[in-house]
Formats: C-alpha cells, structure tokens, sequence
C-alpha cells in the first residue's frame, strides 16, 4: 500500500475486506467506507475537525455506563434511530418508535388490569388496549415490555430515590389480546444534557426536550416483535422531539371518564382519565 494516495485509498479500505466470511458484513462496511470517505471529501474535513470528531466518541465512551449510553443518544438525536425505525416498520403493523438508553431486561410480570403507579406522584389514568395483527384479529398470549419515566421526567435508573422495578413491567395478554394496567401521566423531559450530545445539541441552537411518552416492546409468538412509543397529542413538545421518535399513527388522546365501575375495578378517583391504543404486529 505505499502507494495509496487522495483518489485510491477508499478502494484500498474496501478491499482490505475482501477475506470477510460473511457478506452481509462486508457489504456494510463496503459502503460505510464510501460514505465515510465521501463525507470526508465533500466537507473538506481538516485534522482538527477529525480530532474533535474523534474526542467527542472518546467522551462519548467516557461517560457511558449500565444506566447511560451516550453513543444511542448520539444517533438518536442525529435522527439515524428514527430512520432505522421507519425502514423497518412492517406493512400493516404499528409503526416503530425508539427503544430509548433505558429499557432493562427482567422487569417484574404484572397481571392483565394491575396497578403500575402505586405511591408514584403524578395524574393516575387508566391505559389499555388490544394487541391484534395485521388481520385485525387478536393475538393471544402476547407479551408487552413497558416502561416509562416518572412525573419529574426520570426513569429509575437516573434517580435514586426510584425502586429498581418503578413503572415498568411485562404483561401477558389473554386470548382476547387486551392489556390494562393503571399508571401516572408521564411528563416531558430533557435528553441528558451534561455530556457531548448536549454540546452538539447546544452548538446547533437545538433543545433536548422529548414528549412525554410511554415505551412499549411487543412480541408474540409467530409475529415480528415491535420497539414503539405512545406519545400524547397535546403535549407541547410534539412537533419538535429531539430524538424525532414522534409518528402521527402513535398519538393518543386522553379521555375523562366517569365509568364508576371502572373506577372501582382499578381504584381510581371519580373523574379519571384514560388513554386506549391497539398495537398490530406483522407475521
């Protein structure tokens, strides 16, 4: 290679990996050189530019640990999740929103019309829905995966005082593929701000807010699972998410009920509100 120069060395990157067993993999990395190259190239990048680039993954790694990963957060916030997520949406299925730096694994199954919010403060409401496929018709024995932050716009793992199992949970559906469960409205919040996503947000004039949100993994035997969010059409910052999670098909309204029944059946004041939404999976 001591002849590489300006004009040959994306080719002689590319070949470098031609012994790779599996082409998918070369495939990928084929055109991430190109554009890597490209990009290089049609920005004029100058060593200084690249060595600021390479510090903020170096602080980027720094300051990601089990409760935080900042390189998530990176993509997020240059839309690329977003776009991932919008490819690989199913016809006829919910589509997919973010899975977010805050899932964990092993949350603590609830029964069908369990109470998530227990002593949490917030507005308690009432949220449930069906899971169905792309058919319409139920699907039985599905599993939901969720989790939400709190009403001062923290999950458990940015707060402390938060039990490790608060506001999240697995539930198993019926044959009828319905889901309830009572929890509290979440609020806003800010992306962590602290580290180098928040001086790329800072450095181009944008904010860290996201929409309050739920997060939901759906998954059933015989169906694609599916990573979404729920969001809250009246929430301030809907248009303007900065991870651009939001999709118009997810937005939910909240209704003021006085269904004194219901009440009683999940322990709730007289009026409550309640939010429906049905996610359909693809086969």
């Amino acid at each position: 290679m001591r002849k590489v120069t300006a004009a040959s060395i994306t080719q002689a990157v590319v070949h470098s990996f031609d012994g790779a067993a599996d082409p998918r993999f070369r495939h990928i990395v084929e055109r991430l050189t190109h554009h890597l190259h490209a990009f290089a190239r049609e920005v004029s990048l100058t060593p200084e530019e690249w060595q600021a680039g390479i510090d903020f993954l170096y602080r980027a790694g720094r300051i990601s640990d089990e409760a935080r990963n900042e390189f998530i957060l990176t993509s997020d916030v240059l839309g690329l999740s977003s776009l991932v997520d919008l490819l690989a949406s199913g016809s006829g299925a919910t589509e997919r929103s973010a899975l977010g730096p805050f899932h964990a694994d092993g949350s603590p199954l609830l029964e069908v019309g369990g109470d998530l919010k227990r002593d949490n403060d917030g507005e308690p409401m009432l949220v449930r829905g069906r899971v169905v496929d792309a058919a319409g018709l139920p699907v039985p024995r599905a599993q939901l995966d969720f989790w939400q932050a709190a009403v001062n716009g923290k999950y458990w793992q940015q707060d402390p005082a938060q039990d490790p199992h608060n506001l999240r949970c697995r539930m198993i559906t019926g044959d009828d593929g319905a889901y309830a469960f009572t929890t509290v409205r979440p609020a806003p919040y800010t992306v962590p701000y602290d580290g180098p996503v928040g001086d790329l947000l800072r450095a181009g004039g944008r904010h860290a807010w996201r929409p309050a949100h739920f997060h939901f993994i759906v998954s059933a035997t015989g169906c694609r699972a599916l990573t979404t969010e729920v969001f809250f059409a009246d929430d301030p910052y809907i248009d303007s998410d900065a991870i651009f999670g939001v999709r118009e098909s997810l937005l939910v309204d909240t209704r003021l009920s006085t269904d004194a029944a219901l009440a009683q059946r999940h322990r709730l004041p007289l009026p409550f509100h309640s939010v429906e939404f049905d996610f359909r999976l693809s086969r």
